[in-house]
């Protein structure tokens, strides 16, 4: 280890810098300054930096013999989990500032944020199987924390229980499939098992390559609970319901996107020459993902349960353009994932702002939000129709891209079936447009409301941090669909898969 290999991972030592100084300041900081909030905007703006300075500093190489490795295209996925994570950042004050036990933790959330982000890095520039396991480790036991945050709330506490029992039996399915990969071929370098499945010729019993398959099958399991893929999607939906909505958004966006980076590389680097294996299985998981996700969301009456399942069906849609294996499908992938974080950040910061005031998290609560509310309204709905893929919001690009990747496999089935579900995530979508421009206010809750205006208007005001993020949110929805050259850069990456 020398200065050169610091140098590379330049981007994990400035989150580790902005990691030291939130702990050291949550550590020594008076109580007075804890509850006055001046955390937030300083972990605001270091963030900021350190994000600013990875988009105009990106590195390349690798680190420890081959097992760290960053590119271009790595430095834009850790751009995409910066997003997401200072967008939680920013929409997380006013629920930290709910009482004054709360704010007194705010220190302890920032911290355990940063550290899960850090596995995340981790996870995106393993070239190590060992080292990607380490990284879901690193980024699993913290959200475990997050999920559990409102630890007197009796959903919170759920969340983090079933999160941490079932992340464990993943990962101890994962583990087990990497010891018959390590049996296989002696290693468990990306490059090293993708050459010894390659040299063998034969599949099935008294084969090494039986250790492989069951490697690769135990693999997939492990790591498409973290993707939240039918059938390890079980935990997804009681999860996101009992987390605090801000971490409920994290874990939608920026832990599924980790999770979908990490299975890129795997899958392309180690498992490439299996290709005619895997590409079945997971032909099978994305149809039974979109199918069961799109399914289950016409059914839901609470908001962040139907988001749930909307993230589920949308895991589905992204395992299209990985499935496709071309350079097309991998700039589809990433440009998807850039898309559905602004969408679904700006989704779920209107969630954030209406349970602040209210409480409530059903759809009733957003009845009439058109006329009560009509900024709030105005981004849920442009959000819910990128969700959707209606032009000209970014979601219908990204949709395109990604069935025009797999089309271009000639996947036109797979394609077929994902059209028609999507039609039907167009009319549930649709089912909050209506309960916010339809169906009238219920003006029962003004009285649960600090800043009630005439009778009959509920006005809802969120904090300044909240808006900037819903402003830059719904912009990047519109402007990301229309701006050409931002996929433009995106493509021009170097793919190899890196």
């Amino acid at each position: 280890m020398n200065l050169g290999s610091f140098l590379i991972m330049r981007q994990e030592v400035g989150l580790l810098l902005v990691f030291l100084i939130m702990l050291v300041l949550d550590i020594f900081a008076p109580e007075k300054s804890k509850i006055r909030n001046t955390f937030q905007p300083l972990v605001c703006i270091l963030f900021f930096i350190h994000t600013s300075l990875g988009f105009l500093f990106p590195s390349q190489g690798e680190a420890f013999g081959g097992m760290y490795v960053t590119s271009t295209l790595t430095t834009w996925m850790k751009h995409i989990l910066d997003l997401g994570v200072l967008f939680m950042f920013l929409q997380s004050g006013s629920w930290l500032n709910s009482n004054e036990a709360m704010a007194r933790r705010k220190g302890e959330f920032y911290v355990i944020s940063l550290a899960t982000l850090l596995g995340m890095y981790i996870m995106v520039s393993a070239g190590n199987l060992m080292l990607l396991y380490i990284g879901i480790e690193t980024a699993s036991l913290p959200v475990a924390v997050l999920a559990a945050y409102n630890k007197y709330q009796h959903k919170s506490a759920e969340a983090g229980a079933k999160y941490v029992m079932l992340s464990a039996f993943s990962s101890g399915i994962m583990l087990f499939g990497l010891s018959f990969l390590y049996a296989a071929a002696g290693t468990l370098y990306y490059g090293d098992i993708n050459l010894s499945a390659a040299g063998s010729t034969t599949v099935g019993v008294g084969s090494v390559d039986l250790f492989t398959i069951a490697g690769l099958v135990m693999f997939l399991s492990g790591l498409g609970f973290k993707i939240s893929l039918v059938p390890f999607h079980l935990w997804t939906a009681d999860v996101y319901e009992g987390a605090p909505t801000s971490i409920t958004a994290f874990l939608s966006v920026a832990s599924k996107a980790a999770a979908c980076f990490a299975l890129i590389f795997a899958l392309y680097n180690a498992f490439g020459s299996l290709f005619i294996v895997w590409k079945p299985l997971l032909w099978a998981l994305i149809v039974i993902t979109i199918t069961l996700g799109n399914i289950f969301a016409l059914r839901q009456k609470e908001i962040k349960r139907f988001f749930a399942f909307s993230s589920i069906s949308q895991a589905g849609y992204i395992m299209l353009g990985i499935l496709s294996g071309t350079q097309q499908g991998m700039t589809a992938v990433v440009y998807y994932m850039l898309v559905y974080l602004f969408a679904n950040m700006a989704a779920f910061g209107v969630i954030s702002v209406i349970e602040n005031k209210t409480g409530r998290t059903d759809f009733g609560a957003y009845n009439g939000l058109g006329k009560t509310n009509p900024v709030l309204a105005l981004v849920m709905m442009f959000a819910v129709f990128s969700l959707a893929g209606i032009p000209p919001f970014g979601g219908f690009f990204s949709k395109f891209f990604i069935f025009a990747a797999a089309a271009q496999q000639s996947e036109y089935l797979l394609v077929f079936i994902a059209l028609l579900n999507t039609v039907v995530s167009l009319y549930y979508y649709l089912l909050i447009v209506r309960a916010m421009y339809i169906r009238p206010a219920e003006t029962a809750e003004i009285t649960k409301i600090a800043d009630a205006g005439t009778a009959g208007m509920v006005r809802i005001k969120a904090d300044s941090y909240t808006n900037i993020s819903l402003f830059v949110c719904t912009g990047a929805v519109i402007l990301v669909g229309i701006a050409s050259f931002i996929f433009r850069n995106i493509d021009g990456l170097t793919f190899g898969i890196r």
